[in-house]
C-alpha cells in the first residue's frame, strides 16, 4: 500500500477503505507519511468529500492513534456535551453542576480558547488554584466521590488530530464537514463516555454560519456516533449574539455562579435546563427529556446544583469561597461604561466583533502561546430586542490598559438599531 494511491484514489471521488485510512494515519505518526502528502490528501477530502464510513473509519483512526480514557471503573452511565464554541459560551460551568447533582456522571475533557471563542479551561483557571491537570486515577476517582470533573486534554489525547488540524490551519482545508466532523467526533470519543450530547452553533460568533450549515455537521456528527454504537444527540443553537451578558473568563465564572443562583439570563438558563434534560435523559436518570428539565430546574432552584459547582472547584484544588464572595475572583484595574448614542430596540450585536474586542483587551488569545488576563472582558446591559434609550448603559468594559477612541467606534459598530420592535430568534433551533 501507498499513500500517493490513496491520494490519487480519493483525488478520483472514490472511498476509502478503513485500511487505507488506517495506513495513513499510522504513517502519520511514525513519519512516514509526510506532511506535504497528508496535506495532498486533507484538499483531496475537501474537494471530493467522504461518507458516513470513511468519516467514521478516520475518527477511529484518529483516536486510536493516542490513549483512550478508560471509564469503566466509574458507577453510572458516563455523560458529555460538546459545544462548537462562541462567545460567551459558559454552558460548560452551568450544566455540568445541574447533571451531576441529578446523579450523571459527567467526565468532561475541555480545550482553551484561541481567536475569539473562549475556552472553558481559561475560565475555570480565573478561579483561585483551579486544577486543569488531573491523573487519569484522580481524574476517575473524582468523577466517583462528587460525580463530575472537568479537566484538559492531554498530550497522548488524539495525537493524530492534532497534527492534522495544524496542517488544516495552514493549508485551506479547514472548511471540510468530514474534516471537522471527525476531529470533534476523535476527541469526544476519547473522553471514554458513554453519551455525547453535541451543541452545534450557528450565526456570527459560531463556526458555522447558518441553520443549515449546522445541521448538517450535527447529522454527519450523530451519524458517527450511530455508526460507532454511541449515544450522541445534538442541539442546533444560536450564536448571532453573546450567550448570556459576560465576555471574558472570571465575568463568565461570575454570571455561571449567579446562574446557578437563579439570577442568571433567560438564554443562559433555557439553554442549560435543555442541554441538562436531554442528558439525564440520555443517561436513563429521565424517562423523557421533559422530565429532565424539570429535574435540572429543581437542582437549580434548591441550590444543589450551586453546592456540585463548589464541590468541583474545591475537589480539582480552587478557592470554594467564590461561590459566596465573588470579589474573590480576578478583578481589572478600570470598569468603564459606555452609554448609548441611540435610542431604539437593538436588532443585532455582532458577537464574533464583542470577542474580538475582547481578546484585544486580553481576554482571549491569538496564538496558543498567549497569555490570558482573566479579569478583563465585557458586560453587555442590553441584549437583542431590548429597547434601549439613548444616555443609557449599554456595555460596561473592564479593562487594565487605557481604551483608545478607535477601539470604543470599533465596539459602537457591533450594534445595530431598530425603530420597530425586534422579533428575538429563540436560542434553540432545533433537538436532533
Amino acid at each position: 500500500m501507498r499513500i500517493v494511491d490513496i491520494i490519487e484514489k480519493k483525488k478520483q471521488g472514490l472511498a476509502l477503505s478503513s485500511q487505507e485510512i488506517n495506513f495513513w494515519i499510522d504513517g502519520l505518526m511514525d513519519n512516514s507519511v509526510k506532511d506535504y502528502q497528508t496535506s495532498a490528501l486533507l484538499m483531496a477530502i475537501v474537494l471530493k468529500g467522504m461518507n458516513v464510513e470513511e468519516t467514521s473509519d478516520l475518527a477511529m483512526a484518529m483516536l486510536n492513534s493516542g490513549s483512550i480514557i478508560d471509564l469503566s471503573s466509574i458507577d453510572g452511565v458516563k455523560v458529555d456535551k460538546h459545544s462548537t464554541g462562541g462567545v460567551g459560551d459558559k454552558s460548560t460551568m452551568v450544566l455540568s453542576p445541574l447533571v451531576a447533582a441529578n446523579g450523571a456522571k459527567l467526565a468532561k475533557m475541555s480545550g482553551r480558547g484561541l481567536g475569539h471563542t473562549g475556552g472553558t479551561l481559561d475560565k475555570l483557571e480565573s478561579i483561585p488554584g483551579y486544577n486543569v491537570s488531573l491523573t487519569s486515577q484522580e481524574f476517575i476517582d473524582q468523577v466517583n466521590d462528587i460525580g463530575l470533573a472537568i479537566l484538559g486534554q492531554t498530550e497522548a489525547s488524539v495525537p493524530a488530530d492534532k497534527t492534522i488540524y495544524a496542517l488544516r490551519d495552514v493549508t485551506a482545508t479547514v472548511d471540510s464537514l468530514p474534516l471537522i466532523a471527525a476531529s470533534i467526533m476523535s476527541k469526544k470519543l476519547a473522553s471514554g463516555s458513554d453519551t455525547i450530547l453535541l451543541d452545534v452553533k450557528y450565526g456570527d460568533g459560531a463556526f458555522m454560519e447558518t441553520k443549515a450549515a449546522a445541521e448538517e455537521l450535527a447529522r454527519v456528527m450523530i451519524d458517527i456516533g450511530q455508526h460507532l454504537n454511541k449515544n450522541v444527540r445534538a442541539m442546533i443553537t444560536n450564536m448571532n449574539e453573546p450567550l448570556g451578558r459576560a465576555i471574558g473568563n472570571a465575568l463568565e465564572i461570575k454570571e455561571s455562579i449567579l446562574t446557578l443562583k437563579n439570577q442568571g439570563p433567560s438564554d443562559l438558563v433555557e439553554l442549560c435546563n435543555v442541554s441538562a434534560g436531554i442528558m439525564l435523559n440520555q443517561a436513563g436518570i429521565a424517562l423523557s427529556v421533559e422530565e429532565g428539565i424539570k429535574m435540572s430546574e429543581k437542582a437549580m432552584a434548591d441550590n444543589s446544583a450551586l453546592e456540585k459547582f463548589r464541590q468541583l472547584v474545591i475537589a480539582q484544588g480552587g478557592n470554594g469561597d467564590i461561590v459566596d464572595d465573588l470579589s474573590l475572583l480576578p478583578s481589572s484595574k478600570y470598569v468603564t461604561v459606555l452609554k448609548s448614542k441611540n435610542s431604539g430596540y437593538i436588532q443585532a450585536i455582532e458577537a464574533s466583533e464583542l470577542g474580538k474586542l475582547a481578546m484585544q483587551l486580553g481576554a482571549g488569545r491569538a496564538s496558543a502561546e498567549e497569555d490570558i488576563n482573566y479579569a478583563v472582558g465585557l458586560e453587555l446591559a442590553v441584549k437583542v430586542a431590548d429597547y434601549i434609550e439613548a444616555g443609557q448603559d449599554l456595555i460596561t468594559i473592564y479593562h487594565d490598559e487605557d481604551l483608545s477612541d478607535a477601539w470604543i467606534d470599533e465596539l459602537y459598530t457591533a450594534y445595530t438599531y431598530s425603530e420597530q420592535a425586534v422579533i428575538k430568534e429563540p436560542i434553540i433551533y432545533k433537538v436532533l
